[in-house]
């Protein structure tokens, strides 16, 4: 059997675990080696913005914080990432054979940078204020796998994630409440002791409770190698460590999201905005990484024929239902 042939779907022990969980791994996709080599040579390529998805990112005060959102759309490497057997068969375990990548992100800390707060999501309409994922009303229960990659080595001391295992079953915040983005007043607050900030909020403005707090003596640490990943629910109460500064690598994640294909993205917007930057969606679509779209109301990315680098349909964007 080929390489290509080979199948890496979650045993059933894996699932039960992650189904009570809400997270599963880590498991390995690259060595060491092999993704410092990879990452060295991205990380200059992602400099050449061309044939990005987004290109007006500023929202009037000059913030740029979506202008890597998405780049396995333009970069070969990463649109190569995204569809790996080894992270795609574990998801479609999850959700089904017929499966999108819907997002990916950069998540960077230098050394002495803030830890990242807790929080969860179902919709990831928390920014912006409107949903930007929508499952059949009935279906699910929400959010969407994260595969979550470390490109560098993500221990504790180098701001490696925390989970809370379990919490993937209860939404302790209430997305449609705003959050006010203020980078000066939200960044590095100390919370329980430890620096934490969530990218100019402050995810506490959305508590349902607001007396609550997360339990952090259930909290666990993810801490992964160079080239290993973790899946969880984006349901699930996460966040990261403080960079402790002992070591001067920083630490990179890379964070691909996956949803059913019968899930909406983005219904009924025409741009994306969050984190202070603000970019039309005119040039996105999603990827279908598994099976088939039989759904039809999703703008989705076709593959060049130089390899797994997506071009952009035109298209108008989906109507909400």
């Amino acid at each position: 059997m080929s390489a290509q042939q080979h199948s890496f779907p979650l045993t059933a022990g894996e699932l039960a675990d992650f189904h009570r969980r809400g997270y599963a791994g880590p498991f390995t996709l690259y060595e060491p080696g092999e993704i410092a080599r990879q990452w060295a040579r991205t990380r200059q390529d992602l400099t050449d913005r061309s044939g990005a998805v987004y290109r007006d990112t500023c929202d009037g005060s000059g913030a740029a914080s979506l202008s890597n959102y998405d780049r396995h759309l333009d970069n070969a490497f990463l649109a190569d990432h995204i569809t790996r057997p080894r992270i795609v068969d574990r998801v479609a375990s999850v959700l089904g054979p017929d499966v999108l990548c819907w997002r990916s992100d950069f998540f960077p800390k230098y050394p002495g940078n803030e830890g990242t707060d807790w929080h969860q999501s179902a919709t990831f309409a928390s920014a912006c204020g409107r949903p930007q994922i929508q499952w059949p009303r009935g279906s699910g229960p929400g959010g969407c796998l994260t595969v979550w990659c470390a490109f560098t080595d993500a221990t504790a001391d180098m701001g490696g994630l925390q989970f809370i295992p379990g919490t993937h079953r209860t939404m302790y915040y209430d997305e449609t409440k705003p959050m006010r983005y203020d980078p000066e007043r939200n960044i590095s607050v100390v919370k329980n002791g430890v620096r934490r900030g969530f990218f100019g909020y402050d995810y506490r403005e959305l508590q349902i409770d607001p007396h609550w707090q997360p339990q952090e003596s259930k909290a666990v640490s993810m801490e992964l190698r160079a080239g290993q990943f973790v899946l969880f629910w984006s349901r699930l109460l996460h966040a990261s460590h403080p960079h402790a500064g002992l070591t001067q690598q920083m630490r990179m994640g890379f964070s691909a999201r996956y949803v059913p294909a019968s899930v909406q993205v983005y219904p009924g917007a025409s741009e994306v905005e969050e984190y202070g930057g603000r970019a039309g969606l005119d040039r996105y679509g999603a990827v279908l990484v598994s099976g088939e779209d039989r759904f039809g109301h999703n703008r989705i990315a076709a593959s060049t024929t130089t390899g797994h680098v997506f071009r952009h349909r035109n298209s108008s964007p989906p109507t909400a239902p």
